[in-house]
């Protein structure tokens, strides 16, 4: 077992061009200079390293690069959420020296919010997805950009339905606008090509991915969820199991509800946190609106909460469902049970042709019931019932206040009422929570 001396805690103060090190051994810190965060530099520092150190370095756009570098050297390296390392932005002297010292001594103690350190598979998921999102604002940018150019020159709106598809395209090229409004629309539809080109080859890679991962093909389905919204999901979260319960994962989400309480006050609940990846968190508001359109459980308890806090809380609201049925879905393997099989082996079919399978045109598929009017008819009138069966469930809950010794006597008053009422069959509380979102 090594001594408390052989033990050292290495604080890093990244920057873009150097690192500062401040190393704790014994109770004492001292400063170590600085190394370039070059891949030269990082190695050279990491050949200094033995299984003994433990290294703490702050989330930066080069942090990961870095800690790549130096787990396969150290004993330990422990990734900081700068977000919650609280004592290096409450410092009254701030220095890359201090910052480095503070990240050292918070090691060293153990205190230091850790962030978990995803896969070479998962980073590279993640970077692939960013990039997507950044392709389709840019593309939105750019056709914003030419409805600018038609609107500042009085030009009416397109009679095509696609401004930017052939009929749109011949027609924008017939009107009457200045020469270099002119030439400024056609920089804009080159660009649009381009990016449109490199989406559908960045789509191509993630598909592939997403056939290749059994959690994307569960969460596709849940109505709602398409592959990009699931693609989004595993590449934010990566490993399910490092998750003990769903409210972890909401919470990671940022879509629990912040809370303010002290001493015998009763809380205050306020909006969600909004805390993680932003991202994931607004694709699931996406998916939540889309199945608050489709029948099911889902759009029966997006109407419940609509009725009483409105359509933005209630989108929120199912998103927060939605990722607790994300997390049983993952957790136990299973797809969802209120499916409709056509539906998902169409969604299923597209991925695969966005993955670049080759197209069967005139042959019948996996897909083909999705096309029939009497099997969509059927799966539809199934999850109208199961439907109907969550509206039948929740329509006597009524939601559970804490006991407290005044209400414990009102509480044995009503004991004939509540009597009564188990009786005839009528739920007189909510079940416990996580139960209306679980696999039947």
């Amino acid at each position: 077992m090594q001594s408390r001396l052989e033990r050292r805690c290495i604080g890093l103060d990244v920057h873009r061009d150097f690192a500062q090190v401040a190393i704790w051994q014994g109770g004492v810190v001292k400063q170590a200079g600085r190394f370039a965060t070059t891949p030269e530099g990082v190695r050279a520092f990491a050949q200094g390293l033995g299984p003994a150190d433990e290294v703490a370095l702050e989330v930066t756009g080069n942090t990961w690069a870095i800690a790549t570098v130096l787990t396969s050297r150290a004993g330990r390296v422990v990734v900081s959420n700068p977000a919650k390392t609280r004592a290096i932005a409450e410092a009254k002297v701030k220095t890359d020296k201090v910052d480095a010292e503070i990240l050292a001594q918070l090691l060293a103690a153990d205190y230091l919010p850790a962030v978990w350190l995803p896969d070479a598979a998962t980073s590279a998921l993640r970077r692939q997805v960013l990039r997507r999102t950044q392709l389709v604002r840019q593309r939105t940018r750019c056709k914003n950009q030419v409805h600018a150019i038609l609107h500042r020159n009085l030009i009416p709106r397109c009679p095509a339905a696609d401004l930017f598809g052939h009929k749109g395209r011949a027609w924008l090229a017939e009107q009457d606008l200045p020469p270099d409004e002119q030439a400024a629309a056609v920089a804009l539809l080159r660009q649009l090509d381009f990016h449109a080109e490199e989406l559908r080859l960045l789509d191509t890679d993630l598909g592939q991915a997403g056939l290749d991962r059994p959690e994307v093909l569960h969460l596709m389905t849940v109505p709602g969820i398409d592959a990009t919204v699931a693609l989004s999901i595993v590449a934010a979260v990566g490993d399910f199991t490092r998750f003990r319960t769903p409210e972890k994962l909401v919470a990671y989400l940022g879509l629990n509800p912040k809370v303010r309480q002290s001493g015998g006050q009763p809380a205050k609940h306020g909006h969600i946190t909004k805390a993680g990846a932003a991202h994931a968190r607004g694709m699931l508001v996406e998916a939540a609106w889309s199945a608050s359109k489709a029948a099911g459980p889902l759009r029966a308890f997006y109407q419940r909460v609509q009725a009483r806090r409105g359509m933005q809380i209630a989108a929120v609201a199912t998103a927060r469902k939605l990722a607790v049925l994300c997390w049983h879905l993952i957790i136990k393997g299973e797809d969802y049970a209120f499916a409709q099989p056509s539906l998902v082996a169409h969604k299923r079919r597209k991925l695969e042709l966005r993955a670049g399978r080759a197209s069967a045109r005139g042959r019948k598929g996996t897909a083909s019931g999705y096309s029939l009017t009497a099997v969509r008819t059927a799966e539809r009138q199934l999850a109208a019932q199961a439907e109907t069966a969550y509206r039948t469930m929740v329509s006597a809950w009524q939601p559970r206040r804490p006991t407290t010794p005044t209400t414990a006597s009102k509480t044995r008053a009503a004991g004939s009422a509540v009597s009564v009422a188990a009786t005839n069959g009528a739920r007189q509380f909510s079940p416990s929570p996580g139960n209306a979102a679980r696999q039947g």
